[in-house]
């Protein structure tokens, strides 16, 4: 290759490292296993990235959404109904909502066929893991949804037996 001598050879890392710097790429979830949420790790070295904490549950400043298609299978409008009350909603801009509607109509399809299409369902897996719609997908981006603690529970008192027991019946 004669433009191979032209050029001068440059290490392979740094000009990555300038390519992703110039074309603004941001660093994605990781693969492989799902990281602990960060209150189930034992050992905590210092993460590259933080969590981001962001409050479960509906956010309160929701655009105004388009209902669900009235044609669309029942599970997936529940899908994409469900998407309004989930966390990572706070984090949706205009495109990934037109993403979720785009996902709810595949999943539809999908659903109504009546032949299994694994490529189909594996794009709609992978539209449906880049909306970070399971906790895996959010705790590989290193997002957590702050879980509410659980009420606290009245004990529970049997009045009737506690008299019994003392009557020694």
């Amino acid at each position: 290759m004669p433009w191979r001598r032209a050029v001068p050879s440059l290490p392979l890392r740094p000009l990555r490292a300038l390519v992703a710097r110039l074309t603004l790429e941001v660093a994605m979830g990781a693969h492989g296993p799902i990281p602990k949420r960060s209150e189930e790790r034992r050992r905590r070295n210092r993460d590259d990235v933080a969590p981001v904490q962001a409050p479960a549950g509906a956010p309160l400043d929701l655009p105004e959404l388009p209902d669900p298609d009235p044609l669309w299978h029942a599970i997936a409008a529940d899908w994409y109904l469900s998407l309004r009350r989930s966390g990572q909603a706070a984090f949706y801009e205009p495109s990934d909502w037109a993403m979720a509607r785009y996902a709810a109509e595949l999943m539809s399809r999908v659903l109504l066929s009546p032949v299994t299409n694994g490529q189909l369902i594996s794009a709609l897996d992978s539209v449906m893991a880049r909306l970070l719609t399971t906790e895996g997908d959010r705790r590989r981006a290193r997002i957590e949804l702050e879980r509410k603690p659980p009420g606290s529970r009245l004990a529970a008192v049997k009045p009737l037996d506690a008299y019994r027991d003392l009557a020694g019946g």
